[in-house]
């Protein structure tokens, strides 16, 4: 009768923490032969080993214990399994599988403190070797490619004498017509196609980072397999692209237009490495920092459509009584300076002049002292010289009722009421 595999995993954890790794292993070796799915037993061999120097045996218990584990979704047993892993992987020099095992550690339980030991000691490792290093790569999946083994027939129980004759009998008979059929001839498995050379991250996965001091910024595209001689590159003054062909005949790209501040493209540089594509942008203006990658400003373009339509400046309009309606006192100023220059030159011409009405005003007539200083009070002084009594009277009302924002010559319509004050459109009246 077999020991119990309790007892003899209790011996290997004696033995473990005596520091005799050999024995420990055998004990533990023993208990998994009772009871070959235990994730445990896995574990503590996996360390024995680890300590014994044995990584290779390390790294095999601790990928079996986390296919065990992942079977029976114990999240502390997947944790546990993917950290030892992850530790054996480092003591090999796999430095990114051993990052991504203990990334994987971590998330199933962020609380063990002795994953953050583990990372710490990784970073110290990876500081001492180049960036392109194929050591940095990162090979493993998180469910690892391997099988469990079977349990040996030693580990199965012992049948009685008598179900051991039945079963025999029982199998010769079974076994009899079997002889006379003939086997099937095995079949030749098709060879596996082989994996097309280039990228081997999906699309969907490829994802970059970023960090900047105070002269460059560092961009960092994950993706594996980057073929150089297939890639294009561009770095100009605010953008950077960069494109290459995926094994499905696609081509990748990726671009940041544009970039949040100038860099210059004649320092900058970029590096092809087995697990990345990494660009160091040189700034051209020295410690700015940059919030963004890319700029979120909109960039200003010129555009009739786009552009604020000027207002046309419009002269201010006077109310009036006028039928035919408001007139322009800036156009009677003009008109005045003008008539002034040409009013010598044109005495005689208008000595045949027509008799005008209330709005129809002919300036030609004025002499040049009437309004030499001044000519518009020049024109309504002559207006009102020549006015008749009501004319005159309508003239004065509206001006001084309406302080100055009216001047009416009908009289019929002034005598009704009180002239309102009425100054021109996006103008205030003040009162006198």
């Amino acid at each position: 009768m077999s020991a119990d595999p309790a007892n003899l995993a209790a011996k290997g954890a004696a033995a473990l923490s005596s520091q005799d790794y050999p024995a420990a292993v055998s004990y533990y070796t023993q208990a998994i032969e009772g009871i070959p799915t235990s994730v445990d037993y896995y574990i503590k061999r996996s360390t024995a080993h680890q300590r014994a120097s044995s990584y290779t045996d390390a790294l095999a218990d601790a990928e079996i214990a986390v296919l065990l584990a992942q079977r029976k979704g114990k999240r502390e047993q997947l944790s546990t399994s993917q950290l030892r892993r992850g530790i054996a992987l480092l003591l090999m020099q796999q430095y990114g599988d051993a990052g991504a095992c203990f990334g994987w550690a971590e998330k199933y339980n962020e609380k063990d403190k002795s994953i953050s030991f583990w990372q710490k000691k990784l970073e110290v490792d990876l500081s001492k070797i180049l960036d392109d290093d194929v050591r940095r790569e990162v090979t493993v999946t998180e469910l690892p490619e391997r099988e469990i083994p079977k349990p040996s027939k030693a580990a199965a129980p012992a049948k009685s004498t008598s179900e051991q004759s039945a079963g025999e009998s029982s199998k010769v008979k079974e076994e009899e017509p079997k002889k006379k059929e003939e086997e099937p001839k095995p079949v030749a498995e098709a060879p596996k196609p082989t994996p097309p050379a280039g990228v081997s991250t999906p699309a969907d996965k490829i994802r970059h980072e970023w960090y900047q001091t105070a002269n460059s910024v560092t961009v960092s595209l994950f993706v594996k397999g980057v073929p150089k001689e297939s890639t294009t590159v561009e770095l100009e003054s605010n953008s950077l692209s960069i494109t290459f062909p995926l094994p499905s005949g696609s081509d990748f790209s990726f671009t940041l237009d544009p970039l949040f501040a100038e860099i210059n493209p004649s320092t900058s540089y970029y590096k092809i490495l087995g697990t990345k594509v990494e660009f160091t942008l040189q700034k051209v203006e020295i410690n700015k920092k940059w919030a963004t990658l890319e700029s979120t400003e909109l960039v200003a373009t010129a555009s009739t459509s786009s552009a604020p339509t000027k207002k046309e400046d419009k002269p201010p309009v006077y109310p009036t009584s006028s039928r035919t309606g408001p007139k322009n006192w800036d156009k009677v100023v003009d008109d005045l300076a003008e008539s002034s220059k040409k009013s010598k030159k044109s005495k005689d011409a208008d000595a045949g002049k027509e008799e005008q009405d209330e709005d129809k005003i002919d300036y030609a007539d004025l002499n040049d002292d009437e309004f030499s200083s001044d000519p518009v009070n020049g024109f309504f002084k002559k207006l009102y010289k020549d006015a008749d009594p009501d004319t005159r009277r309508a003239m004065m009302k509206s001006y001084v009722e309406s302080n100055g924002t009216a001047l009416s010559t009908n009289w019929g319509e002034v005598k009704r009421g009180k002239v309102e004050t009425s100054p021109p459109d996006g103008m205030e009246a003040k009162h006198w």
